[in-house]
């Protein structure tokens, strides 16, 4: 599911500042304009469209414009680095985009596939175009960012040496590395899990609950089964994970969830858990005891050189995109036409970016 949504989700760069060349003659639909290459009022709608598909509160009309503004900023920057990553013969294959397209279809049924796809305004062929981006955009990143990248024994060591008393370095208490699968008794105002399956009274809850812990009894994935139907808007998306929660955390928590909590050992699955709001079913998926963990740890350092990297590809990859846009001839009419216009929108809201 993660997959999926990070493919849906619109490709974003950070870190652009953007540079304009103003030009005058184009088309009322055009709303930017990158090296020649139009982008059109449609598109920047569909990924509008896209970027709010989850979100349930309405936007007011200045921030459906900012919103607007920042998806078309992305997708001159998208066609930028395209246009660099094909210059370069770094166009992924179709193979590729087939391969992850495939991917992130397998949980689904058909219907329910594009069901999702239509929800957030997308075509099988939107999404394998996004598919395409992301992944030549990333080739291109590797090469020209990532592969130059390189962390020293002694980055790792003064790292270290300056953060070694804090977490994870030095862990000051107990932590469980929690999943939950929840279902309610009643209707929810969000439900996020893949099969939109929601119980609504207290029977359907009971029933539910009771045929998902007979599942996992029987084998099936915890993270699979959260995903399709857990009813927790949080958790849901990530197959139910909630990440590390400390000992004193539980002391705040439902007695009966704690009293589960503390009874499992890594790996094991509770039984149905009742509270006064909701049913659950806990995963103890790891447990860290307190102290001071060492530099000679393998685990340790091996963390410190993936943060390292990532801090150093992230500053490189900014560095990289705005050197690119420099270099590129951009226009964003749009913006223009927000300034111009006091900030309103000038030509009408498509009605299927509307929410």
């Amino acid at each position: 599911m993660k997959r999926f949504l990070a493919a849906l989700g619109i490709f974003m760069l950070a870190g652009v500042v953007q540079g304009c060349h103003r030009e005058d003659a184009h088309g009322p639909d055009v709303w930017a304009a990158v090296n020649g290459h139009e982008i059109k009022r449609d598109m920047v709608e569909k990924y509008y469209c896209n970027a709010i598909a989850t979100e349930n509160a309405p936007a007011t009309q200045d921030e459906a414009l900012s919103r607007r503004l920042d998806v078309l900023e992305t997708l001159i920057t998208n066609e930028i680095m395209m246009e660099l990553a094909q210059k370069q013969g770094l166009a992924a294959t179709e193979g590729e985009v087939e391969d992850q397209f495939t991917q992130a279809k397998a949980p689904y049924t058909e219907d329910d596939f594009l069901r999702q796809l239509k929800g957030r305004c997308f075509t099988p062929d939107d999404f394998k175009q996004q598919i395409r981006e992301k992944l030549t955009i990333q080739k291109l990143l590797n090469r020209e960012v990532a592969s130059k990248v390189t962390i020293s024994d002694q980055d790792v060591t003064d790292y270290y040496n300056q953060n070694h008393t804090q977490y994870p370095f030095n862990v000051p208490e107990t932590l469980f590395h929690l999943a939950r699968i929840v279902v309610t008794p009643q209707k929810d105002a969000q439900i996020l899990n893949r099969k939109n399956d929601d119980a609504t009274t207290d029977a359907e809850a009971k029933r539910k609950i009771s045929v998902l812990l007979e599942k996992l009894n029987s084998g099936a994935d915890f993270g699979q089964l959260a995903l399709d139907y857990s009813e927790d808007p949080t958790t849901s998306r990530s197959g139910g994970d909630m990440g590390s929660v400390p000992q004193s955390s539980l002391d705040s928590a439902d007695p009966a969830l704690k009293k589960a909590v503390l009874a499992l050992k890594p790996g094991q699955t509770s039984g149905v858990i009742a509270t006064k709001d909701a049913y659950y079913i806990l995963k103890l998926v790891g447990k860290e005891a307190p102290g001071q963990r060492e530099l000679s740890d393998t685990q340790v350092s091996i963390l410190i050189r993936d943060t390292l990297r990532s801090r150093k590809e992230q500053l490189l990859n900014g560095a990289f995109l705005v050197n690119a846009r420099n270099n590129s001839k951009i226009t964003n009419y749009l913006a223009q036409q927000v300034l111009e216009s006091g900030g309103k929108l000038p030509i009408s809201t498509a009605p299927a970016a509307n929410k």
